[in-house]
């Protein structure tokens, strides 16, 4: 969760529910849900899985789940600066202003 803690500073509008920092507009649904890798017997840490899920809102009003992707980078300003491209290329819309 401290890579989440992290992030907030780069994606203000995101909100963090101590699980997970949603970021939310009329169409969309953007989670970031942080996973580390539970197998203490290996030498060398790697950097913490940032998964990203985007969701739709359907015509119902509900958030339909769409895709997900992976990031694992060391550099918290890549880590951020990938993610952000990514989101604006799944949705058209930049992070920072959804």
């Amino acid at each position: 969760m401290e890579i989440l803690k992290l992030l907030r500073d780069y994606f203000p509008t995101a909100v963090y529910t101590g699980k997970c920092l949603v970021f939310i507009s009329e169409d969309w649904r953007v989670e970031l849900t942080e996973h580390k890798d539970s197998d203490f017997s290996k030498a060398d840490t790697q950097p913490s899985v940032i998964r990203v899920k985007i969701s739709k809102k359907a015509l119902s009003g509900e958030f339909i789940p769409g895709h997900y992707e992976d990031f694992q980078l060391a550099s918290l300003g890549e880590l951020a600066e990938q993610i952000e491209k990514y989101v604006q290329s799944a949705i058209g819309a930049n992070l920072r202003e959804i």
